[in-house]
């Protein structure tokens, strides 16, 4: 199973903001994948999807960004997901708008 989180900071206020990048990439997948129920699970909505043979767990973590390796910790122990099948989707202020970065591991 590989798991794909989105960070952001919930509600309406922070909904249009560069920082929930990570939720509108989930949301533009999910839409792609058709996904139509999403269910709240270790302090973040999750939703299970098949991509070919592989099971996708895609993930918008309903704490706050700050807060968010709570949810993430949960949802890979819970799931018993390794570390090298999961794909974290954040915003990075040091990257142009517009411009993507994919590296292995971040730093604070």
């Amino acid at each position: 199973m590989k798991l794909l989180v989105g960070l952001g900071n919930p509600g309406a206020k922070y909904h249009d903001t560069r920082h929930n990048v990570g939720f509108r990439v989930i949301d533009a997948l999910a839409r792609r994948w058709s996904v139509d129920q999403w269910r709240e699970q270790h302090q973040a909505l999750v939703a299970k999807v098949r991509e070919g043979d592989e099971a996708v767990l895609v993930a918008k973590p309903m704490t706050f960004m700050n807060l968010s390796g709570r949810a993430v910790g949960d949802l890979l122990r819970f799931f018993k997901v390794d570390l090298a099948d999961l794909l974290v989707v954040v915003d990075d202020v040091n990257l142009e708008v517009g411009r993507l970065r994919a590296r292995p591991y971040g730093s604070a």
